[in-house]
């Protein structure tokens, strides 16, 4: 249960730049002032006797204690859980603020491997965890109310149980998790160390991939095309990265004897298999009346028979192409959030203020964006790249509603502070939805209506039918490196299957697009994570719809849910609102929202 957290980029996260105003910068000093701080000393010396203490006093002994004793014991553990969780939040802040800087890749190693060594002792506790009788344990949650409070994160271990290896094994797979790590830091250095040159410039990635959201075509496709050389160029690396990473969730996997690849991803984020493939099928089937439809739309407004792959996120000839500053930005965000509630506003006002947000773009600097929890005693950090675009302003919107959550639900602890994915993106996507509709409600004329329906539905579909697509995309390549070691080649064919099925008939496909998978982190770093941005929305969709039919004390029951953080099933959390995940008709709901719009982008057509 020791929790070393690390932040996940968001997939569709732009980024930014220069000439945009005051961009804030962390800092950190609120985990520590320098990584030769005497505070982190200290707390990495209390970690190393802590954790001996800890497997001292009660390694063998779990099924015997008392429920005031098993009560010290979770919350002994909960304090290596929050100690490590600072050194590593700083450590990993850190790195990736400057991941091209070999000083600080070490200071994160070593950090990462100091914490394995000494929580190697702690891995008998979620395994005799798993011994105890059922029995046993539902008398000590009666016997102490404090006791009973953890029994969700109870649960969430317990449903491990059947795929629980020896002490043994389970102990070695601890001390190997640090080599796994390696390939992750292969891929992020390898990411932040290309360079690409479009029209004699050198840029780094998050600059190229900037270009094909450019106004001019040229310049899009001259991106595009240096990303494929450059791709194409490190295939056999990225190549070896997914198949070693692959192969040894199958290891472990099979090991555990998990009937899915998926398996282990579904039971980490508290969510039934059913649902999961449920939201998969429903966004499967909506393909043709909303990605499908939307850029057959698309493509008539950028004057084209047919659209490339660098078309897909092109601004709409009508767009506005001026950027935003960071200062526009800010309070674009901050009015919708506080026009929804004057609480969300005060939340969010300190990560502008105090240190709390990273948003410019600097050589090194890792790409795409997060919010990063830290530890429930320190406070959250936002990561942006911010390029000033419109897309920008809503992504800041989604890290600020993450860290909203992310406040709220410290009050948790630090065991069950943690949302599973499938809901970690609730607060995110509302905040977009927010400021999405704030501005929506700000047009002034039917073209501005028209630009911000559209970029809306362009997100939605990036974040539904992209992520769907990125899953299916995930699905078949575990499934497939389960019968094979694959070549390059092969992982290009998985790739091109699934983006022509879900981008659709408008699109044709240059040569080397087939190598775009070797930049997406997620594959890498979480896999199988994708699913919660489409789960997200899709929740988000239906909440929203309740919230504009002026459903009675929603801004309430929705602060109550996003202080639950881990602490509830998505079930228990939807049901004041009278919604259930677990209906096949939840997603078509969501769905519909986003099809709803497109009509009204056609309509405007006729």
């Amino acid at each position: 249960m020791l929790n070393l957290p690390f932040p996940v980029r968001d997939a569709n996260a732009q980024s930014g730049s220069d000439g945009l105003g005051n961009l804030p910068e962390w800092d950190l000093s609120d985990l520590y002032t320098s990584d030769d701080a005497p505070e982190l000393d200290a707390d990495l010396a209390f970690l190393e006797k802590e954790c001996a203490a800890f497997a001292a006093d009660y390694e063998n002994k779990l099924a015997t204690l008392s429920a005031d004793d098993l009560l010290t014991c979770v919350q002994r553990n909960e304090k290596i859980s929050q100690v490590s969780g600072r050194i590593m939040s700083y450590a990993g802040l850190r790195y990736y603020q400057l991941t091209t800087d070999a000083q600080r890749a070490q200071f994160m190693a070593n950090c990462q491997e100091k914490l394995t060594n000494f929580s190697t002792p702690l891995v008998f506790f979620t395994l005799e965890l798993n011994r105890i009788e059922d029995e046993t344990l539902s008398t000590a949650f009666a016997q102490n109310p404090e006791l009973a409070r953890y029994k969700p994160v109870f649960d969430r271990i317990r449903a491990m149980k059947p795929y629980q290896l020896s002490d043994e094994l389970e102990k070695f797979l601890h001390d190997l998790g640090v080599v796994g790590d390696a390939w992750e830091r292969l891929f992020d250095e390898t990411i932040a160390g290309l360079t690409f040159e479009v029209d004699g410039e050198e840029f780094n990635i998050e600059g190229t991939l900037n270009f094909l959201t450019d106004p001019v075509r040229e310049k899009r496709q001259a991106a595009a095309q240096e990303l494929a050389r450059v791709f194409n160029d490190n295939l056999k690396i990225f190549s070896r990265v997914h198949n070693t990473a692959t192969k040894e969730k199958e290891v472990v996997d099979r090991w555990r004897n998990m009937p899915t690849a998926q398996t282990g991803r579904h039971l980490s984020n508290d969510v039934e298999p059913e649902v999961v493939q449920a939201l998969r099928d429903a966004v499967v089937a909506a393909y043709p009346k909303l990605s499908h439809r939307y850029y057959d739309l698309k493509r008539k407004w950028l004057g084209l028979d047919r659209m490339q792959v660098w078309d897909r996120n092109a601004p709409l000839p009508m767009e506005d192409p001026t950027t935003v500053s960071w200062d526009d930005a800010r309070k674009t965000v901050m009015d919708a959030y506080t026009a929804f509630d004057p609480r969300m506003g005060e939340i969010a006002e300190p990560f502008f203020d105090k240190g709390w947000i990273d948003a410019g773009v600097k050589p090194g600097k890792a790409p795409g964006a997060f919010a990063h929890p830290t530890v429930t005693n320190v406070h959250p950090y936002v990561m942006l790249n911010y390029l000033g675009k419109p897309r920008d302003v809503m992504t800041l919107a989604h890290e600020l509603g993450h860290g909203v959550h992310q406040v709220l639900a410290a009050d948790q602890g630090e065991m069950l502070s943690s949302t599973p994915l499938t809901l970690a993106e609730t607060a995110s996507v509302f905040g977009e939805m927010l400021t999405f509709r704030a501005m929506l409600d700000g047009a002034e004329t039917q073209e501005q209506r028209k630009v911000l329906l559209a970029g809306k539905v362009e997100d939605m579909i990036n974040t539904v039918v992209r992520q769907i697509a990125f899953y299916d995309f995930e699905c078949k390549l575990h499934a497939a490196r389960r019968e094979s070691e694959l070549t390059p080649d092969d992982i290009n064919a998985i790739w091109m299957s699934v983006q022509a099925e879900s981008l659709g008939e408008a699109f044709d496909f240059m040569e080397g697009y087939e190598t775009f998978w070797a930049y997406i982190p997620h594959f890498v770093h979480s896999p199988f994570y994708v699913y919660a941005y489409a789960f997200g929305d899709g929740l988000v969709n239906a909440l929203y719809a309740v919230y504009a039919e002026g459903d009675a004390g929603f801004e309430d029951k929705y602060f109550d849910m996003l202080r639950a953080g881990g602490s509830k099933h998505h079930k228990e959390l939807l049901a004041p609102f009278g919604l259930d995940a677990s209906d096949p008709k939840f997603w078509d709901k969501g769905l519909s929202m986003i099809s709803d719009m497109i009509d009204e982008l056609e309509a405007m057509e006729a």
